[in-house]
């Protein structure tokens, strides 16, 4: 049975390198790495003192999105407020919340989900 799975390490997993990498930021695609089809998912490794990662927020295609701190500390930004995560926290944020993530003296290690509530999820092609 154990040759069903898949497993991979973080560090397994070449980050992006494309034109839209960030400076500060290591996105690494572990969806498409474990061949997990269902949902999106990725792990994002911020150095410390990061703010290049956007606001965002996914009214256009209705995705929630979970973060799982895995290691270090974030910030997470929400209009004028904001809250930081420290390892073993998780977040679910609704599609319509505009949110941001950043770090201040610590790296931090997350675990982005995301997927379409009542959707089928549709892998991108990258």
């Amino acid at each position: 049975m154990m040759k069903e799975l898949t497993f991979a390490s973080v560090e397994d997993i070449a980050p992006y390198e494309g034109p839209h990498a960030i400076a500060g930021i290591r996105f690494r695609h572990a969806r498409r790495t474990l061949g997990v089809s269902a949902w999106g998912m990725n792990i994002l490794e911020f150095d410390p003192d990061t703010t290049g990662y956007p606001q965002h927020d996914h009214q256009q295609d209705a995705q929630e999105e979970v973060y799982v701190l895995l290691r270090g500390a974030v910030i997470l930004q929400v209009g004028d407020e904001e809250r930081e995560l420290s390892a073993g926290e998780m977040v679910r944020v609704p599609p319509h919340v505009s949110r941001k993530l950043v770090t201040r003296t610590q790296p931090a290690t997350i675990l982005a989900l995301g997927a379409t509530p009542g959707k089928a999820y549709e892998p991108d092609a990258m």
